[in-house]
């Protein structure tokens, strides 16, 4: 936990040094600009890449409430499956792959998907190749606001995981435990926070179909390892999308990176679904 609180602090002291007090999106030439330049800019509209997805609901609307009370209600539905979907994960769980399960328990563990978008950063930065700047920049302000949403949804929940054998409606609020941390998961909030982004900068329907199974390897193998329950990676999943999805919006909006966003694109539209006995998740080529 010191280590944390360090880490923390460390880059809260390297970003109020970096970014000049700027407090809105500014323009630069991205071209010109030095690699330490490029740096403060990208510090900086990560922070109001952040900024923007935490004071979003100010202006919310009815529809906007309405698709908040449609999730909250879908989740709510989806739960009654949860203990059915466990039991049969259970059962089939010796036919998962080893090597899948190792897979997704290491790309969903936030030191290695930090290393990974820290290397992707990386490369952007020193090449000077915005395409690359600008995914890894809506990755890292993503994952700061799901992140923190997902944490402190864990610790105010405290839902019990599978593994606990308390069934699906045991909950500790404000628990420490690990134990009780089920609910939302972390390593689907951590790959489909990644997969959607960068899944967002191809056209190819193909492609992002196969970037996006990758992304469901970490959910399936939690769900196999008895870590968490089918709402967990729902809700995470819904919850990863809404706020790539708004920061996404955000940085084009305001023309970040100098990029050109206008071009024609195969743009996957996702929709929630509630009817009958069917909740589902639907993106739409």
């Amino acid at each position: 936990m010191k280590n944390h609180i360090l880490i923390v602090f460390s880059i809260a002291m390297l970003i109020s040094n970096t970014v000049n007090s700027q407090n809105k999106l500014y323009k630069i030439n991205q071209d010109s600009t030095s690699t330490l330049g490029l740096l403060k800019y990208d510090i900086n509209t990560t922070l109001q890449s952040v900024k923007h997805a935490f004071t979003r609901p100010i202006y919310w609307k009815k529809k906007d409430y309405t698709k908040l009370g449609g999730l909250i209600a879908g989740t709510a539905l989806l739960s009654l499956t949860d203990e059915s979907v466990n039991n049969f994960a259970n059962k089939h769980s010796d036919k998962f792959p080893k090597l899948i399960r190792d897979v997704g328990w290491y790309f969903g563990s936030p030191q290695n998907y930090f290393m990974a978008n820290a290397g992707l950063y990386g490369y952007g930065l020193f090449a000077k190749n915005e395409k690359v700047r600008y995914t890894s920049v809506l990755i890292i302000s993503s994952s700061i606001t799901s992140g923190f949403l997902q944490s402190l949804a864990k610790n105010a929940f405290g839902r019990a995981r599978p593994g606990r054998d308390l069934g699906a409606f045991y909950f500790k609020p404000l628990s420490k435990e690990g134990g009780f941390h089920s609910f939302p998961s972390g390593h689907t909030v951590l790959s489909v926070t990644m997969t959607h982004a960068i899944a967002k900068q191809f056209k190819n329907p193909w492609v992002k179909t196969g970037i996006y199974a990758f992304g469901a390897i970490p959910p399936l193998s939690r769900l196999v390892d008895d870590a968490h329950w089918i709402t967990d990676i729902a809700f995470s999943t819904a919850l990863s999308i809404i706020v790539v999805d708004s920061i996404d919006k955000f940085l084009k909006k305001n023309n970040a990176f100098d990029l050109d966003h206008n071009r024609p694109s195969n743009k996957i539209s996702w929709n929630f679904m509630f009817s009958g006995n069917k909740v589902g998740l639907i993106g739409t080529f």
